[in-house]
């Protein structure tokens, strides 16, 4: 059987992913946060489902995970790790704290770097262990092929992700491991709802507020346009499964879009987005 690393799999994308790998014959290995998160999923998913509990800011649990994955995997390799786990930091450049930004940071870049070097051993850079080399996926969004206002930090983030998802492929070459980069658009997660239950208050001086708010009543139509999360679970099978994966897998509700956002002129894009949130400068 089969066994993959997946971070942050009590809801949402991670979820989805734990659920089909599972359905699909994978053991799956799950990190949470919280112990009622984990003792939930065992009830849910069943045996073949064991939770690691850690935040991915925490290295010495992130190694200790390893630890305990690499005695129950018996000499053997993993199949795959999912660096799943992320968050989204909004609020305008000028607005947010240097915390608020090594806060995002921590969260997306350097959680990934450091779950990739605890599991890398087990994927195939141990030449002890048995089986064929293991993937990499790692979660990225199409905020990493250009910046959206307000969510500077959230890109930036994905941005670095990409980036080192790029090198760190070139580098797991030598040891036969594939890297593939997922970049979903919008997903129907509990991410939304998170989003409007928001303190704006922290920033009503702020020039930036009404811009805001628009963003704040847009997020009931993000929702209902996002992405199922089933769909990128379906995307990430694939990434561990097909015998050539792609290196960067794009996923979106409207091509389209993306195509409109990454392939016109920037300055176009630019006043398309400041016109729909209200960012033209006052004449």
């Amino acid at each position: 059987m089969p066994s993959v690393v997946v971070t942050g799999v009590s809801t949402g994308i991670g979820h989805a992913i734990a659920k089909l790998l599972l359905d699909q014959g994978f053991r799956v290995f799950g990190s949470v946060r919280k112990v009622a998160d984990a003792e939930r999923l065992i009830h849910e998913f069943g045996a073949n489902f064991k939770p690691l509990i850690f935040d991915v800011t925490d290295e010495a649990a992130i190694r200790g995970a390893a630890d305990e994955v690499r005695g129950a995997l018996g000499g053997e390799r993993l199949a795959g790790l999912v660096n799943n786990a992320g968050i989204a930091v909004s609020g305008a450049v000028i607005d947010l704290s240097a915390d608020e930004f090594r806060r995002q940071f921590e969260v997306n870049v350097i959680g990934p770097i450091v779950a990739t070097q605890a599991f890398a051993p087990l994927l195939g850079t141990d030449p002890a262990l048995r089986g064929a080399p293991g993937r990499i996926v790692m979660m990225s969004s199409i905020a990493g092929k250009f910046g959206n206002p307000l969510m500077a930090a959230y890109s930036a983030s994905k941005h670095a992700l990409n980036g080192l998802s790029d090198g760190l492929r070139r580098e797991m070459m030598l040891f036969g491991i594939d890297v593939v980069t997922i970049m979903p658009g919008a997903v129907k997660t509990p991410i939304w709802g998170k989003a409007e239950q928001e303190d704006l208050s922290k920033y009503a001086a702020s020039p930036f507020y009404p811009a805001l708010q628009k963003i704040r009543a847009m997020l009931p139509q993000m929702d209902a346009s996002g992405l199922p999360p089933e769909t990128i679970a379906q995307h990430v099978y694939d990434a561990l499964t097909s015998p050539k994966p792609k290196a960067h897998d794009v996923i979106t509700p409207g091509p389209m879009r993306f195509w409109v956002s990454t392939k016109l002129p920037q300055r176009w894009v630019d006043k398309i987005v400041a016109s729909r949130l209200g960012l033209k400068p006052k004449k």
